[in-house]
């Protein structure tokens, strides 16, 4: 049976440090991002750190996305059964 993505990532969260650890950075970068986002009026600094926030943000899925897609792979190699020769 194969594992969901949201599966996939609840085991990594309880399983994998380095996963943990990239899913509280973007966590911490989407609070920032929201506390930007309410703002009425950003200053050309906020501007810029918004740009940098997002595209933080957007690295840190992307590795953990990586990590979703190597993980899928790697469960399949050994749910597939005994390799033929």
């Amino acid at each position: 049976m194969e594992m969901g993505t949201v599966d996939i990532k609840e085991h990594l969260l309880q399983s994998d440090e380095d996963f943990r650890r990239l899913a509280q950075k973007h966590h911490q970068y989407d609070e920032q991002l929201d506390k930007l986002i309410h703002k009425i009026h950003l200053s050309e600094e906020e501007k810029v750190e918004e740009v940098n926030l997002k595209k933080m943000k957007l690295h840190v899925k992307d590795q953990m996305e990586s990590m979703i897609l190597k993980y899928r792979q790697q469960s399949g190699k050994f749910s597939a059964g005994p390799a033929k020769l």
